[in-house]
Parts: structure tokens; sequence; C-alpha cells
């Protein structure tokens, strides 16, 4: 691994959020973690030098490996692989295990695209990695580094037909996170671009449609980039190639921005697209949200291509709605068709650049100045002004700042920044020149003013402007079409607008309290919306609920980790709240994890996929439960937690609590709460120990949670292991509801092999010291036996161990056992738990045999 002695301390930090001790640890063959310390040590190395100039930001493994788990289809016996800026390799080494973990392809070739040579470095260790991981499958696995650039290279091969022979062949697949760079209009690559049909202002596109260009019809393309491409007119042209060139499959949302590149300092959205080549368009396109790529509560929506992509645009913009209540949102602006030139007004950015005029700029307010407004002035609907702050508040009038000026009369004004963890996207507030004794005053160029031919307007109907801007169903929609930090004034020229007797109707009335969010979109809802007939959801109620959830959830005290959109959903479910119910009506059912699911799509329109169930066991139940918020199977306290019938209840004190939220109540209810509460916590802490089974590892007493598995699991310590691994050394033991009950990481390491979260341990580990054999157990209740797929997964995890393994396959009962009978891998042993002095050996002449792995060839 090349690593630079001056990173040293670095590499010792990533190396554990890895999951792994020391760097010995993470080299013993886990090929994602391998290529990812890399990576963390190169975009060090990047950010020391050019990463700026050069539009690079190398992709983190959790989101390699949510771009190669997207690929569609990769059941191909032999698979052509595109890189177009490899950077280290990150993309290819998910793919690579990808394919590996599918078993279906003979043989894979890579070509990677990579001119910086710090990066070349590491990319050619990480396709050795990949390599030895293919041999490792009996994958033939051949790579080829292009160091040349990637757009001029594309160009000759499409220009003079080179894609037919043996150096060039079209690719099946193509993956990529290509450079974010702006290109000047007279630059070479430009000229390129425009020789292969694109003209564009930004390299990551050119990327994307030479890429999409190389492939083969029907191949397949997965891009994580910028979602600015989705709207506006800089991207017109090549939205109109590649919807005309590819059809979009899946696309992937990030709620939070910094999640994707956590390393770096990366300021647009950014989307992952999965698309194929081929002109007929699917019916429907699959949008996919999570808050980061290690995140497993996915939200997931289909979407009509006719909804994504209007047939009658002739911008071509691509309308990613995540939910049934952005649809909603859509929908209700739909009904506001007016633009700023039908209502004889207009948008620009303040005049006012500070480090250019700043010979002018004064710190307070003098004889001969004028005020200045930053956005710091801007505050609860209006502007405050002077403000004590760094920000100068004065700029003087004068001649040569007269073109920097406007005439002091009643604007709007709204910011140009904003990042999209603010609550807020559009913050608009009013500029009352009565406010100000002077003729003029200036804006500063982070703001955005409106006006009506340069000059201000009505007071009401400023007031009525502000009241729209900042209502949330324009920052809702503002937030669904906007893929970067600005709001600039090209994007308020876009937006529609209510008419003006619409806009001087909302500002009628309003005074110097401007008023609340609340106040705000009951004036929408009144004044705009309560003609219209709009069925369905209300986007704007479910919101406010949602917030509200999450506020209580702040309030109870709950970390971080638990204050987003999934524990203010589960929250609700449990309360059986709907989005207008009023918190007096909260109730405790008996709710499981499904019917929690089934509950947000029902009511909120937030459909989950179904595999991402324990997820919301794990991050906010569990939690739930150890805060004393909830209980468990309060109907049946022996049912296993893993059972398919558990059910959980809002704990009585606390829905008493809730129910009196938005009242007068509250405040006095949640102090009695959160003074009781540490009670309530031991209280049920000391019922769930109760509860727990006991077993006995190494003289210590240990507990596994009630029923289910662990049933089984405490069977095989007390039954089987005494009989047919008598002294073994048990190393691991499983648990449902925990992470594990024990595990000797150390003795497990001396064995040879390190095994991380990316590995799913079998339920029982044990060394039979007297034969030199690794026993590994599985328990099975409800998932699958060790079958011939799981036996593959367990050799590569526990390839690292010097010493023969065994595998064995548990059940409860004969009965039990019979179900999976055709699936049990050969060469692996059965034991059943109620006849415990038995085995079953599938394919051998002894009880219990280590079995001997056929060694690859090496070359």
């Amino acid at each position: 691994m090349i690593i630079p002695s001056s990173s040293k301390a670095f590499i010792a930090t990533h190396t554990k959020s890895l999951g792994f001790n020391s760097l010995a640890e993470l080299s013993s063959g886990n090929l994602l973690a391998e290529v990812d310390l890399c990576r963390a040590v190169a975009s060090l190395k990047l950010k020391q030098g050019k990463q700026g100039s050069m539009g690079q930001f190398l992709t983190p493994a959790p989101v390699a490996e949510l771009m190669a788990g997207m690929f569609d289809s990769l059941d191909f016996p032999e698979i052509s692989l595109l890189d177009a800026g490899a950077g280290i390799g990150s993309l290819v080494a998910a793919f690579v295990a990808r394919v590996c973990q599918q078993q279906h392809t003979s043989s894979l070739r890579v070509v990677a695209y990579e001119i910086d040579p710090l990066l070349i470095r590491y990319l050619h260790q990480t396709l050795k990695l990949c390599e030895r991981e293919c041999q490792y499958m009996d994958i033939s696995f051949n790579y080829e580094i292009r160091e040349t650039d990637f757009i001029e290279d594309a160009v000759r091969l499409l220009q003079a037909g080179l894609l037919n022979s043996e150096n060039a062949t079209e690719f099946t697949h193509a993956i990529l996170n290509p450079p974010y760079l702006k290109i000047n209009a007279h630059s070479k690559v430009r000229e390129l671009l425009r020789s292969i049909g694109l003209e564009t202002s930004n390299l990551y596109t050119g990327f994307m449609a030479a890429t999409m260009q190389l492939l083969k019809s029907r191949g397949e393309f997965v891009a994580i980039t910028p979602r600015s491409f989705c709207n506006g007119p800089y991207f017109r042209n090549f939205r109109k190639m590649f919807l005309k060139m590819m059809a979009l499959q899946q696309v992937h949302l990030f709620e939070s921005r910094q999640e994707a590149f956590s390393d770096d300092d990366v300021l647009q959205e950014t989307v992952i697209i999965q698309a194929k080549k081929q002109e007929q368009k699917f019916s429907s396109v699959i949008i996919n949200t999570s808050s980061g790529a290690n995140d497993d509560f996915i939200m997931s929506h289909s979407v009509s291509y006719a909804d994504l992509v209007h047939s009658d645009d002739p911008e071509q913009f691509i309308h990613i709605l995540p939910d049934k209540i952005s649809q909603q949102v859509v929908q209700r602006m739909a009904l506001f068709t007016y633009t700023l030139q039908d209502l004889g007004l207009t948008v620009s950015t303040g005049r006012v650049v500070d480090f250019r005029a700043k010979e002018y700029l004064r710190t307070n307010p003098e004889n001969h100045t004028v005020p200045l407004i930053y956005p710091v002035n801007l505050l609860n609907g209006y502007v405050e002004h002077p403000k004590r702050t760094k920000k100068s508040q004065a700029i003087v009038h004068i001649e040569e700042t007269a073109n920097l000026l406007i005439p002091n009369e009643h604007y709007v004004l709204c910011k140009r920044f904003s990042s999209k963890e603010q609550k807020r996207r559009i913050v608009a507030v009013v500029y009352d020149a009565d406010q100000f004794n002077y003729g003029y005053v200036g804006f500063e160029n982070h703001l955005n003013y409106f006006h009506k031919d340069g000059r201000g307007l009505s007071l009401t109907l400023a007031r009525g402007l502000a009241v729209y801007l900042n209502s949330t169903l324009v920052d809702l929609f503002f937030r669904l079409f906007n893929g970067h930090t600005q709001v600039n004034a090209t994007d308020l020229r876009k937006l529609k607008y209510p008419n003006l007797e619409q806009l001087l109707s909302l500002g009628t009335g309003i005074k110097e309290q401007f008023p609340s969010l609340r106040e705000i979109d009951e004036l929408i809802e009144d004044k705009l919306l309560s003609m219209s007939n709009q069925s369905g959801n209300n986007p704007i109620v479910i919101k406010s609920r949602i917030d509200e959830a999450l506020q209580i959830l702040t309030q109870l005290g709950f970390p971080r980790a638990q204050l987003n959109e999934r524990s203010a959903l589960t929250l609700l479910a449990l309360l059986d709240l709907k989005p207008t119910d009023s918190w007096q009506l909260a109730t405790s059912p008996f709710i499981g994890i499904t019917p929690m699911m089934n509950f947000m799509a029902e009511h909120y329109g937030k459909t989950y996929k179904p595999n991402t169930r324990e997820t919301v066991r794990r991050q906010t139940v569990h939690q739930f439960l150890d805060a004393a918020l909830i209980v468990a199977n309060p109907d049946n306290p022996s049912r296993p937690i893993n059972s398919p019938k558990t059910v959980y209840q809002i704990e009585e004190s606390a829905l008493e609590l809730l129910r009196t939220y938005a009242t007068d109540e509250w405040e006095k209810s949640i102090c009695t709460y959160l003074a009781s509460v540490e009670t309530l916590k031991k209280q049920y802490a000391q019922e769930r120990e109760m509860s727990r089974i006991p077993i006995m590892i190494a003289g210590e007493i240990k507990t596994l949670s009630p029923g289910g598995q662990n049933i089984l699991i405490e069977k095989i310590i007390n039954d089987f292991a005494p009989r047919f691994t008598p002294n073994g050394k048990l190393i691991y033991v499983g648990d449902t509801d925990e992470k594990f009950a024990h595990f000797d990481e150390t003795a497990l390491a001396d064995l040879g092999v390190t095994v991380n979260s990316h590995g799913k341990m079998p339920d029982v580990i044990i060394h039979l010291t007297t034969n030199n054999w690794l026993v590994l157990i599985e328990a099975v209740t409800s998932h699958d036996p060790i079958n011939p797929k799981r036996k593959k997964e367990l050799e590569a995890l526990f390839r690292g161990v010097q010493i023969p393994l065994v595998m064995v396959t548990t059940f409860l009962s004969r009965k039990a056992m019979v179900a999976y009978l055709a699936e049990i891998a050969w060469e692996t042993d059965v034991w059943v738990a109620e006849d415990a002095t038995h085995l079953i050996h599938f394919n051998g002449g002894y009880l219990l045999q280590a079995y001997e792995i056929e060694k690859k060839k090496t070359f």
C-alpha cells in the first residue's frame, strides 16, 4: 500500500473509522476498505495540492458501493467497464466487488482513464487488488490504464470510427464520478465537445456525454454528478442529448449535501443516476432518497416518465420528485402561472461588491453616507439597520458611487446564498423605505432585490411578495428543482407567481410585525389555495407536523442520530397521529415496524423500501426503548424481540406528555416528565434484563435478548458445543437484538483474519483446539442455512484463516430442517436441537469433518 510517512496520524484515524484497529488488520483482504484508505490519503494529498483546479473529488467507499449496487444487470458472461475519471479506482473496486458477488461473469475488462500522476500510482495498486479478487472467484480480469485526457481520446475514437478495434471496444458498462470544472467558451475542450455535438459550460457533462457515446447499445451507465444539469439554460443542450440517447431508470438523491463527500467541501447537491443506452424510455423511473450513502433507510418512489420529463417542455427539464408529497407541491404550484414580467416586475443582484468599493465603505453611518444593506441585516421579515456586525453599515454617496445606489423606496430583498441544511432556502424581507431618512440606499452583492423598472414597489405589494416567497410551499418547490447553494436572480425569474391582485391581498393587513411561518402558510392556504379543489394530503400540513415531531424529540434530548425524518415519522406512527389530527388525539396502539412504515406511506406520503425495516428498528425504535419512550410487547413480554409479531407502544406517561404539545401545559409537562424519566428508564431496563436468556462463556454469565434465534443459540452453547467441540474456545456469539453478545477479536486475529461490518458473521464461531479447526455455525429460525451461496461468502470472509473450516447449520427441530434440506451445501454439517446427540454430515465419511478449499493457481 503506497502511503506517505507524513500521513501516519491521519492513517491511524481513518483506519479506525473503517472499523479496523490497525493497518495490518485492514490489509487482511477487504478490497473496498483497503482501497478507501488509499482514497483518504490521496484526497489529503490533493487538498495540499491542486484538487480545486482539477475539479477532483474522490469517491468514498460507501458511495462507490451504492453506485455499483445500482446497476440493473450484471449477468453478462463478458463485461467491459469504462471509468472515465478513475482517480484511485474506488468505483472500479466497488464494481469488481459486485461482479464477484453476483458470480455470473467469466471475463471482466476494465479501461480506466486518469491523468494525475499522484492518483495513477494508487490506481495501479487498486487494479492489482481487483485482479486478486477476480482471481479468487475464477474471473478472467484484464485492465488498461490510459494516462491521457479522456475527452481528447474519446473524441479521437468516436471520430476515427475505432470502436470496433481490439483496443477500443465499446463498453457494456460505465461508472463515473466526473471532474466538476467550468470550461471556457474558447478552450480546446469546448471545441472537442462541440465536435461530438455537445455545447456545455462544465466538464462533468462533457464526461457524461462522451461516456454514453462510448457505450454499446443497451449498455448501462451509473454516474454521480452535481444535480444542476437537471434544469437551467446552461445544460439545455446536454439534457436534450442525454434524454434522446439514454433511458433513465433510477435516480438516488442525498438529503444532506455533506454526506456524500464528507471529506471534501462539496457545495453542489449531488445525485446518482442510472440509465441504459436505448431510445425506448421506461414507463416509470425509481427515485430513491437517503440522508447519505451509509444510510440504509431509503425512501423509494416511482415516478412516471411523463412526470419526470414533460413532453411539451422545450427546455427538457428533469423533474426529480422523491415522494408523493413532492407531487402535491408541484400540483399546487401549478396554480400560479404569472411570471415577474407578467407582473411588470423584475429582480436584480445587489450592485455593491464590497471588496471593489472598499474605499467608500464605512463601519457606521456618517455625514454624506447612505445605508448599506447586507444579508446580516435581514431579520424577521424586515431590515435591521444599523446593526452590530463586522460588515460595513454605510457607503459614501458621491459621484463615484452613484451607479451602485438605488432610490430609497420599498423593495423586497432576498438572500442569494443558503445551505441545503438550513431550515429555509429562500429568505426574503421587506425593505421599508419609510424607516430610512435617506434619498438612496445600497444593496450588497449577496442580496437580490425585486423592483419595478429600477424603482420601488408599493409597500402592500412588497409585503405580499415577501409573504409568498417565505411560504413553505415556495420553499419546498424551490428545493425540489434548485440543485445548488445559490438563490440566483435567474432562479427567481423562472419561478411562477400569483397575480397582482392576489399578491396585494396577501400584503393587506400586514404591518410592522411580520407574520410567523405558520401565519404565512395559513394566509397562502386561505387567500390563494382555498378554492383550488386540490385533492390528497396537504404537503404544508405534513411538513409542519413532521417538524413538530422533530421539535419534540429535540426537547426530549434525543441525540443528533435520531433527529431526522425517520424518527419523527416513527413517533407519529406510534401515536397514530395523522397530519390534521391535534396532538390531543394521540393514542397508544400496539404497532409493529411494518405497520409503522405503512402508516408513513399512507398518511405522510413517504414510502420506504421494505428491506429498511431493520434500520427503523435499530436506529430509531431501539433508542426509543432505551429512553423509555416506548415499551416492547406489552401484550406478551415473553415474545422474542425479533418475532414478526413484535409490537411497540408509547409508554403511558409519555403519551400523557405528548397530548399536551401545542398547549399552555406543554412546558410544565415536559419539565415534570424529564425530571422523572431516569426512573422510568431504570425500571424498563430492569424488566428487559429479567427476560433475557443467560449463557455461560469462559466462566462469565452473559445474556441474550429473549426468544427467537437466541433460544437456538443458547442450545448451541449448552448442548452442541460440549458434545461436538469439547474444550473448544468460543470466539463469537451473535445476538438478535445487539451487534453481538461475545466477540474475542484478538483470538480471531491470531488465527489470521479480521472481520468487520462489511462481512456478515455466522451466529457462533468456535475454535476446536484439539483438531485445530474453526467451526462456523448458523442458527436457522428465519434466515437461510449454509447453502452454496452462503458457503462461498463464508469462505471469502474467512479466507485469511490458515486452519481448516467446518460449517454447521443448526435447527430447533426436524420439522424446521425439512423446509431447507434441498438448500444445504455439500461438505457441511447439520445439527437439530431436538436430536442433540446426532449430527448429519452432507457427503462425508466422518461426523464432523473439515474440508479443504481447492487452492487457486497464482501466476
